[in-house]
């Protein structure tokens, strides 16, 4: 399978319609760019989700809030567009969002660990902007993204990007085979500092903005806060227990812990521990040492795959998008359910995360961690 490093289709691309997601930083300005030049009839595209960075957060102006799809945000792609020339649109998906967030919090109730950048790529960016190509004729779907896309002989398959530091292949799992096939990645050959090069070519001024590192939703980054608003059940105090069942401790409620977590227990045992699980059923906190959180066999649901494999097959897993692959070997079953048996145990396979299997750099498929055991 051939790999096209600029993510060119097989035809010319001029009068060949795209729709870009333009977040207004500077990975999908670049881009919107690069496909403009390129020849293509770019038309660009921003998501009004209806979020604002807090001004705590935010003391000077809002800009720098490492977030995304602020008004400032939206100002910066409104920017690029017309330096291009291109057709530009702000989509209202604050309902759509707002149902993201939900998302979020009801995991967190129900002592899991949710990806919301996931479920974004999945229902909003590669969802409802797939339904907006299809409505103003554009074949194709682009964004920012740190991946890559190969096409050849009828197949599409999604590789990791050239630059594996910065690769976003992990959150792209979920995307459906139909919108694959439409989907392209201008930027995946290029590392970051390639990309802020071209952005300073096309005579950007986002050319050195910082990056979106938050959640945008959460710039503050306390989720808890987030939970409370929405599932305030989340918060009832109850028993922090050890790996025997015995109590040594309180907390305030499941919302405020994870898999793996080591700060913010306020539980003195005379050596470091960490969450090593939470209970919604019992409202009850396990903590434990760290090598209670190695385990070999994960179980997954909601999966999905975006190549053929057989029912039985090696891969390099992730079980976290900051993970380093790990050898081990999946067992597809019925019901949309695997199981996947490391080599090596792995540290705190977190349920409510994504868990993502890879030949090489292509990326096999995915699911949604449910449990894991020694």
């Amino acid at each position: 399978m051939v790999s096209f490093g600029n993510n060119k289709p097989d035809h010319a691309a001029e009068r060949t319609r795209v729709v870009v997601a333009m977040s207004g930083g500077v990975d999908s300005s670049v881009a919107a760019c690069l496909l403009h030049e390129q020849g293509y009839d770019v038309v660009g595209l921003f998501m009004r989700v209806g979020v604002e960075a807090p001004p705590e957060a935010n003391p000077a102006s809002g800009r720098n809030h490492q977030g995304c799809c602020s008004a400032a945000d939206a100002g910066d792609a409104r920017f690029v567009a017309g330096k291009l020339g291109i057709p530009f649109f702000a989509l209202n998906f604050e309902k759509d969002f707002d149902e993201l967030i939900d998302y979020f919090a009801d995991e967190y109730a129900a002592a899991r660990t949710p990806n919301p950048c996931v479920m974004c790529n999945h229902k909003l960016k590669f969802g409802k902007v797939a339904d907006y190509a299809d409505a103003v004729g554009a074949q194709y779907i682009a964004t920012g993204h740190y991946a890559r896309v190969c096409r050849e002989g009828g197949q599409t398959a999604l590789l990791r990007a050239v630059d594996q530091r910065k690769d976003q292949s992990y959150v792209l799992f979920g995307l459906r085979p139909q919108v694959l096939d439409r989907v392209m990645f201008p930027i995946g050959h290029l590392n970051k500092d390639e990309v802020r090069a071209e952005a300073r070519r096309f005579g950007l001024p986002v050319s050195d903005k910082p990056d979106s590192v938050d959640i945008c939703f959460v710039p503050d980054r306390d989720y808890a806060r987030v939970v409370r608003e929405r599932r305030p059940d989340a918060f009832t105090e109850g028993d922090v227990v050890d790996e025997k069942g015995q109590v040594v401790g309180r907390h305030e409620g499941i919302g405020h812990f994870t898999v793996g977590q080591r700060r913010g227990l306020g539980i003195a045992m005379g050596l470091p521990i960490y969450v090593t699980g939470v209970s919604a059923e019992s409202n009850t906190i396990t903590v434990g040492q760290r090598d209670s959180l190695r385990k070999s066999t994960v179980s997954a649901d909601r999966v999905s795959m975006l190549a053929p494999t057989p029912e039985c097959f090696r891969a390099r897993v992730k079980i976290r998008y900051l993970h380093t692959p790990a050898d081990a070997t999946v067992t597809l079953e019925d019901n949309d359910r695997c199981q996947v048996v490391f080599d090596e145990p792995q540290s705190a396979p977190t349920p409510g995360q994504a868990i993502v299997f890879y030949d090489g750099d292509r990326v096999l498929g995915g699911g949604w961690i449910q449990s894991s055991s020694a």
